[in-house]
This record gives C-alpha cells, sequence and structure tokens, in this order.
C-alpha cells in the first residue's frame, strides 16, 4: 500500500494560499494496459522531487487498487482519515470511483492520467505527461468543477443508456484475444447484429420529447469512450447538462455517421438531437442498460440531474502546460 511519506518545510512562505499537506495517490495498477504498474515508480520519484522542494510540510502515500470498486473504497477512507487532496491515477473509470469516494467531502481531486482515453482529464487541460499532470497537483490551480449524479451514483463525464451501453456491457464481458480500441469496434459491430429501437420518453426538465430511438446520453464533459465526442458544446462548470438523443436509424446509416462522433461532426445529423438540461428523467417501453462513466450499472428507467461545482480539482495554471515534462 505505501507509506505516508513527509517532508520538512523550507525557509519562506508557501507558493500557494491554500496548499494541499495529505496527499493519497489511489493508483489503478491495469490502467493503460498495464501503464500504472508501470510508471510507479516513475511517480514516486516525480512527488518526491516536488515534495522536496516544496515550502510546506507535504505528506504523500500510493495506495494501489485490485479489484473494481477499490478505488472508490480507498479514497473514501482517506479522505475521512484526513487527506485533503485525492489524486486517481488511471484512467477515467479510476477517476469515477474516486470520485464517488470523495463527493460532498471537501477533499480537493487531482488526476494524473495513466488509462487509454484520460477524457475528463484533457477537456479539463492536464497534461498527458506524467511529468507535467505531478506538476499540476503541485502547482496548479484549484477549479470548481460539475458532477452529474445518476440515481445514488456520481458521474463526472457522461451517463446514458441503450446503445453505448450494450456496447460496454459486451467490453466488460471481455474478449479472448482483444484488447483497448480493437476490442470496442468488435463491440460495435456485434451489437450492431442486435440494434433494435425502443420506445423512449425523455422529461428534459420541464419539457417531455418520446421517440424511438437507439441511445440518450447526457453528458457533464463533452467526450467519453477515448475521444468520443458525444456532445462537443458541454462544458464541465455551466451548470447544465448536455442531453444527447439518437432516433431509430437504420444499421448501414449508423454505420456511416459513427465515425463522425470523433470529430464532433455528427450534431448535425437528421437523427439527433442536442438539448440541455438540469434534469433529466428517461423512462423506456423495455429495459435498457444504463453507462455511468463507461460502467454498465442496472437499467431503465433512470434519473439524472447536475450538481453545479460539487467538486474542486486541481487544473493547470498557465505556467504548467510549458512545464517539465
Amino acid at each position: 500500500m505505501g507509506a505516508a511519506r513527509t517532508f520538512a518545510p523550507t525557509e519562506g512562505a508557501c507558493a500557494q494560499s491554500t496548499p494541499a499537506r495529505h496527499a493519497v495517490v489511489v493508483l489503478n495498477p491495469a490502467a493503460g494496459r498495464g501503464t500504472g504498474a508501470r510508471r510507479r515508480e516513475d511517480l514516486e520519484a516525480l512527488l518526491a522531487a516536488e515534495a522536496a522542494t516544496r515550502r510546506c510540510p507535504f505528506a504523500w502515500r500510493i495506495l494501489e487498487t485490485r479489484a473494481p470498486g477499490d478505488a472508490a473504497r480507498l479514497a473514501r477512507a482517506a479522505a475521512a482519515d484526513g487527506a485533503d487532496l485525492l489524486v486517481a491515477a488511471g484512467g477515467d473509470g479510476t477517476l469515477s470511483e474516486v470520485v464517488n469516494g470523495i463527493a460532498g467531502s471537501g477533499v480537493r481531486l487531482g488526476i494524473v492520467p495513466l488509462g487509454t482515453g484520460n477524457d475528463f482529464a484533457r477537456e479539463l487541460g492536464v497534461h498527458a505527461s506524467l511529468g507535467r499532470s505531478v506538476h499540476t497537483l503541485i502547482h496548479g490551480v484549484p477549479r470548481r468543477v460539475d458532477l452529474g449524479r445518476a440515481g445514488d451514483r456520481w458521474f463526472i463525464n457522461v451517463a446514458g443508456c441503450g446503445f453505448d451501453a450494450a456496447v460496454a456491457a459486451r467490453v466488460n464481458r471481455g474478449f479472448r484475444r482483444l484488447r483497448g480500441t480493437t476490442a470496442y469496434l468488435a463491440a460495435v459491430c456485434l451489437e450492431l447484429c442486435r440494434l433494435r429501437p425502443t420506445g423512449i420518453a425523455v422529461a428534459v426538465d420541464d419539457r417531455t420529447i418520446e421517440m424511438r430511438g437507439l441511445l440518450c446520453a447526457m453528458a457533464n464533459s463533452p467526450s467519453y469512450g477515448g475521444g468520443m465526442r458525444i456532445a462537443p458544446d458541454a462544458r464541465i462548470d455551466d451548470g447544465l447538462l448536455d442531453v444527447f438523443l439518437l432516433a431509430e436509424a437504420g444499421r448501414l446509416e449508423f454505420l456511416r455517421a459513427f465515425p463522425r462522433v470523433f470529430r464532433g461532426a455528427h450534431v448535425n445529423h437528421p437523427k439527433v438531437t442536442l438539448l440541455r438540461a438540469r434534469r433529466v428523467a428517461v423512462e423506456t417501453a423495455s429495459p435498457l442498460p444504463v453507462l455511468i462513466d463507461g460502467e454498465v450499472w442496472g437499467t431503465t428507467p433512470m434519473q439524472c440531474h447536475v450538481v453545479p461545482g460539487a467538486i474542486e480539482v486541481m487544473a493547470p495554471a498557465s505556467a504548467d502546460r510549458t512545464g517539465p515534462r
């Protein structure tokens, strides 16, 4: 797990008005196809180097996850134990779990992107290089961002139901020889064979839309799934969810339009509707799997709402964008 390491202050005042004094890094060793495990020693060395130059006492430790749910449990326990900075070192799944462990606690969030997608880190401007992301933890600026709430689960990127959730469920069940993007594309092809529209009723604040559709997504951040810009105009601090609806479409039409989502160029397709709302309720004629930040959590019906400024996260200062690698 890792014992806490404490560094004494050097002479002078603290560099930040409210610097972290007790940081806990929740590291997923499986993130990025093993990148988490391979970069642990580098991460420790960078943390030690940054902490040694601090003008305030700074204790940190690294806790590794071993199974789904560990990141939320470890983050929750660390927050209760007095940590004031919880760092998600992994992909968007690890980040989502850490958020669910600390949301509402007042503990600040940090991100070291080690996954294959890292959609939220990219939107926040946290650099993909290990050195720059650690630099942001220590020298960045705290920023208030929104969170979504789907039932009893927080989400930081996207929640939704329908085709994308079915694809995620297929990927999570695993392929014998396929991983990453290849596995995702294989799952898309397999689920297309089962593609069936269903009746969907979506209550968006004070209006209701009924349609036969394939997908409904509520986006706090523009992208998910490693760069699919499902709601390219979504903002993480506007106090709103961007609601994406995909009406009934044939398999060939879907396949032709699908690549456009990676550029955000799908929004003008006639089968796409985009709205903004604070609260969303979804009912479907038959139960559809629900996807919350890349993980399947039950089935419809589902209810979502946004919580403005729900969490504070360390974001890059201007100097971090050209900082050390």
